[in-house]
């Protein structure tokens, strides 16, 4: 049975991983027949944001593998322990967890740092043409880990012009995209999806992140199959 690697970044869209990308994705690929191995950084978030207010929580910390263990249901692992042997494929939902933990895009923008960790998990996984898929913001993180690695991979956040610009400028190649549609990179077995960038409700993501866990599982259900 495959094993894909679900990198979390917290848990709550505003700090944290998106949860309803996180569990339909968990949802549709334990029902499409994988296995899960779930895992997120032992670091500090960057901030904790109050998801009543939408406000900053001044003076708060909370661990992103702590929080991130909520989705998880305490089945995690500390990415630092993981190596691209572990797994056949690599998902990272969305959320701001995404854009200021994996890496500080949020804060930073093109200049921004990367988890080391998370950068060597995915260029582990692309220089072993295993199939990785990233959803909503996470785009920005592969690019950011494929920023000096000379690779052009085709990603999609949808169509913001500056998160698209930004994705460009850090040498990947953005390609527009309606949240219906699953941009593939056939050469890298890159798969992205804009999910909540674009989607107006859950009904909608479900249906985005379907769409993308069938091209992940197609994609690596194949390229095992060749083994």
């Amino acid at each position: 049975m495959p094993r894909i690697g679900i990198v979390l970044s917290g848990c709550g869209v505003y700090d944290g991983a998106e949860i309803h990308e996180a569990v339909l994705s968990m949802y549709y690929l334990k029902k499409y027949g994988n296995e899960l191995l779930i895992m997120a950084p032992n670091v500090d978030q960057a901030h904790v944001v109050n998801h009543l207010t939408g406000e900053v929580e001044q003076g708060q910390k909370r661990n992103v593998l702590v929080e991130s263990a909520r989705i998880a249901r305490g089945n995690i692992t500390d990415i630092s322990e993981v190596t691209v042997d572990d797994f056949d494929a690599l998902l990272f939902p969305g959320g701001f967890g995404a854009a200021k933990n994996l890496v500080s895009f949020a804060f930073d923008g093109v200049k921004c740092s990367i988890n080391p960790d998370v950068k060597r998990l995915i260029k582990a996984t692309v220089d072993a043409k295993k199939p990785l898929a990233a959803v909503c913001i996470a785009p920005v993180v592969v690019a950011k880990a494929l920023e000096d690695s000379g690779v052009k991979a085709k990603l999609t956040i949808g169509n913001d012009a500056g998160t698209a610009n930004a994705i460009n400028a850090m040498g990947a190649e953005h390609i527009e995209s309606p949240v219906k549609e699953v941009i593939i990179d056939a050469h890298l077995n890159i798969i992205t999806n804009p999910a909540y960038m674009l989607a107006a409700d859950i009904a909608e993501v479900g249906e985005a992140i379907k769409k993308t866990m069938q091209a992940l599982t197609g994609m690596v259900n194949n390229l095992t199959a060749g083994c």
